[in-house]
């Protein structure tokens, strides 16, 4: 694809310009230059959608269905061209028309279809799937508004719309011929037919029309282009006349609100009954249609759904489309009329599970009231599924009850969404070695003896094409001179850049390119946030969602505390710092709000201390997405990986710092252990307690944080400072629930997530990297191994294990007429 006509796209993107603005290119904004490009790189992609499905059908190629209520894709255009690689055409193209290609990418919002490393995940296996030739379709919604744009006022979080659709999609194509009705609500009517057997009938419900949105998914240089299928909602009926003419306005278009409100938003509030009930809803409407859509374009090609787990699979992304599992059942059974065993045997081969957490509250149930209320027909599958779960424990464990409330699908009033994926499917995988091991011996210690053979590991990875080649140019192109461009498609091949990390000229060039990167975020730092960052500085960066055990509050009263030691010696020996988070709270999730409120409110503080010289720096970047997290990604020399050791299934954000040369700060947690395996002892900085021992913890007792804070007088001293106003004058009891929270429990255990435990060996751990960082060389060698030894840690390896495992899918071979 690299041979496109010039002048042709230059054509093409003029006629756009006139069709969708009524502008020459000198008349338009630069929105409507951003449509119109993006419409004509569209044209080039649809003849390879299009050819990719060809192929699909003539070769009858097995596909997998990746089912996730997150999708975090970023940025289209920019990644589209990479991987059709017209880049080199298409910018000069571009520069012809007097334009410029990085303002034209900049125009793209970021699609709000995710929020954190779940749905990135599923953004970079998308992409891997389709590079490396496979059948697959991604599965999930349309959010009008996403989870949310994050505002930071007065230092608090604050939740807006995010309005990624307000121009349009350039790149989506509706598919009306493909939608199907959901159902929810009413009841089950039993009906019998001459034969004597029952029929199951869903009466009295309410239903929406689910309408898929097609968004191309280009391989790189290969002419695959898989499809992204996000579902949107609406009214089957959209307007009720009748009703408005006798003026019952609300009943009028009643229909319509209940279709938008399933895909407004992701991740509704569930802290209350409704927030609860729309997020089922949400789940459901996009499952069911997936699967409906799914069983059916199979029977559009095959006349015999006893074989469908032979072309098709669905792959679950945690627990949040388990239903898929019941749906199944429920069209084999409702409307191929297969008896319950024939539906189980296909749906035991059709789907496998991915979990992706450890922590057990993070594992949905569901109240049995709203379950049964919303989704009669799968409760009632469900429920039968689970009772003759049940036989076969008690057949396997005669009398044990414990090993009933500690298994079943439905116990004390919920539904175990867990539960039902790892009885229903024939896979059961984990994302990283230590996650899986911790899965098998604590959390799913009694499904994986009953079952071992379901379980297995697959270690997370990340697409090297777009948080290197896409996110790094200046990195790429290093990279690319030394050992070839073969690692865009085989990041193991990245490693013959080890040895360069002797030779003190590509030591010289690899930090002058760090500097540039650093240079660049500096810019974006000082556009978005007005504070001056010295490029030179140690730029130490913890971006992720925040939750307590990703420990964003470690990070920041240990700033506080060298903040102390700064002033209590100003000539103390210290390089300069700049401390980066970047991270979205829940809007419910009042003590991780209360975090980043305290680190706003220290930046406050420390910013504007001219006695401290600029040492510190401390900035919280606003609505962190992927479009920015590649900037600060390429700009990192620090990798803050600082989760409670046990806590993390994996994490991805860890190999993207990676890749770009930074070095992981970090617990033995996730997937740092294998990378530390990977890069060495030498080129990382581990601290803190073992997953072992947080568990031991745990379990047994003996850790009480006061008997540091008696004893430790830097800690005590931090922590008064949340509680004495030096960080909220006006306020006193700002942030007494974090203070609480690691001194008394506030409502759970104290320091849950043992903060105080491992904060000595935390300070040590930044001393030792500060040290490192005076010597360049020595830096610059490290930086340059991390980069060589990340081979492992690409989603293309990851997904290749999946479907050597788990997919058993065909290559495809796409040729173009």
């Amino acid at each position: 694809m690299n041979n496109i006509n010039k002048e042709e796209f230059k054509k093409q993107v003029k006629d756009y310009l006139k069709v969708l603005s009524r502008k020459s290119i000198e008349e338009a904004n630069d929105q409507q230059l951003f449509q119109a490009v993006s419409y004509a790189v569209k044209d080039l992609v649809v003849d390879q959608w299009m050819a990719t499905h060809k192929q699909i059908n003539e070769q009858d190629a097995k596909t997998v269905y990746y089912l996730s209520m997150e999708f975090l894709i970023g940025r289209a255009l920019g990644n589209m061209i990479i991987n059709l690689s017209a880049d080199k055409e298409i910018k000069e193209a571009i520069e012809e028309l007097g334009l410029d290609l990085n303002v034209i990418e900049d125009q793209e919002p970021d699609a709000a279809l995710g929020n954190g490393g779940l749905g990135r995940l599923a953004a970079c296996f998308l992409d891997s799937l389709a590079t490396l030739g496979y059948s697959a379709y991604g599965c999930g919604i349309r959010y009008k508004y996403g989870m949310f744009k994050q505002g930071i006022e007065n230092g608090y979080q604050v939740e807006k719309p995010d309005n990624w659709l307000k121009y349009g999609n350039p790149f989506e194509i509706k598919r009306p011929e493909y939608a199907v009705e959901v159902k929810f609500g009413g009841y089950v009517n039993v009906k019998r037919d001459e034969n004597g057997r029952d029929h199951f009938v869903q009466e009295g419900y309410q239903s929406v029309l689910a309408v898929p949105y097609d968004l191309p998914i280009v391989g790189y240089k290969n002419n695959v282009v898989n499809t992204l299928r996000i579902w949107d909602a609406e009214a089957i009926d959209t307007f009720n006349l009748d009703s408005f003419d006798k003026g019952d306005y609300q009943k009028a278009v009643e229909q319509e609100n209940l279709a938008r409100t399933i895909c407004e938003v992701l991740y509704p509030n569930d802290n209350h009954m409704a927030g609860k009930e729309l997020r089922l809803k949400q789940q459901y409407f996009f499952v069911s249609a997936s699967i409906q859509r799914a069983v059916a374009k199979y029977m559009e090609n095959h006349d015999d759904i006893h074989k469908l787990y032979e072309k098709v699979c669905f792959q679950l992304n945690d627990t949040h489309p388990t239903v898929t599992v019941a749906e199944l059942m429920r069209i084999l059974m409702d409307e191929y009329r297969l008896e319950w065993d024939e539906a189980w045997y296909i749906t035991n081969k059709t789907c496998a599970y991915t979990n992706h957490t450890i922590m057990s509250e993070a594992l949905e149930k569901w109240p049995l009231e709203l379950f049964s209320r919303l989704l009669p027909r799968i409760y009632q599958i469900i429920e039968e599924i689970n009772r003759r779960f049940i036989l076969k424990i008690q057949q396997e464990y005669p009398g044990d009850q414990e090993k009933i409330r500690k298994m079943a699908i439905i116990y004390d009033g919920k539904v175990k969404m867990a539960h039902l994926a790892i009885v229903a499917g024939f896979s059961v995988n984990g994302v990283a070695r230590l996650h899986t091991e911790i899965l098998k011996k604590q959390e799913l210690r009694d499904f994986y003896l009953m079952m071992p053979e379901k379980f297995n590991n697959k270690t997370n990875g990340i697409t090297q094409r777009r948080f290197l080649l896409h996110a790094n140019p200046l990195l790429a192109e290093w990279v690319t001179k030394r050992v070839g461009n073969d690692w865009i498609t085989d990041l193991s091949k990245i490693e013959g850049v080890g040895v360069y990390a002797d030779d003190e000229l590509s030591r010289k060039e690899f930090m002058n390119i760090k500097y540039q990167n650093k240079v660049r975020l500096a810019e974006y730092i000082k556009e978005h946030n007005g504070i001056e960052i010295e490029p030179r500085s140690i730029f130490d960066v913890q971006v992720k969602r925040l939750h307590e055990y990703k420990r964003q509050l470690l990070n920041i009263l240990h700033i506080m505390h060298l903040y102390n030691e700064l002033k209590k010696n100003p000539g103390m020996d210290f390089y300069p710092h700049t401390y980066i988070f970047g991270a979205k709270a829940s809007a419910g999730y009042r003590r991780a709000k209360a975090i980043i409120k305290l680190i706003n409110s220290v930046a406050d503080v420390v910013n504007n201390d001219k006695s401290i010289k600029g040492k510190i720096k401390i900035v919280f970047i606003e609505n962190y997405r992927v479009s920015n997290a590649e900037i600060i990604f390429a700009a990192s020399d620090v990798s803050e990986q600082i989760s409670t050791a046990s806590k993390e299934a994996s994490g991805t954000g860890n190999m993207k710092f990676m890749l770009n040369g930074a070095l992981t700060l970090g617990t033995l947690d996730g997937a740092n252990v294998e990378i530390v395996e990977e890069v060495g002892d030498d080129n990382a900085y581990i601290f803190g307690l073992t997953s072992e021992e947080v568990i031991n913890y745990e379990n047994n007792g003996g850790y009480n944080p006061r008997d540091i804070y008696n004893t430790d007088s830097d800690i005590r001293a931090v922590l008064t400072q949340l509680i004495d106003g030096t960080y909220s004058p006006n306020n006193y009891d700002e942030f007494r629930e974090l203070y609480d929270s690691l001194l008394d429990g506030a409502g759970g255990r104290a320091d849950q997530y043992f903060i105080l435990k491992d904060f000595r060996a935390y300070d040590e751990a930044r001393r030792a990297i500060s040290k490192a960082y005076e010597d360049e060389e020595g830096w610059a060698r490290s930086a340059i191994m991390n980069v060589a030894k990340v081979g492992k840690f690409s989603s293309d390896r990851t997904i290749q294990e999946y479907v050597d495992d788990i997919w058993k899918l065909d290559k495809l071979e796409v040729e173009l007429d």
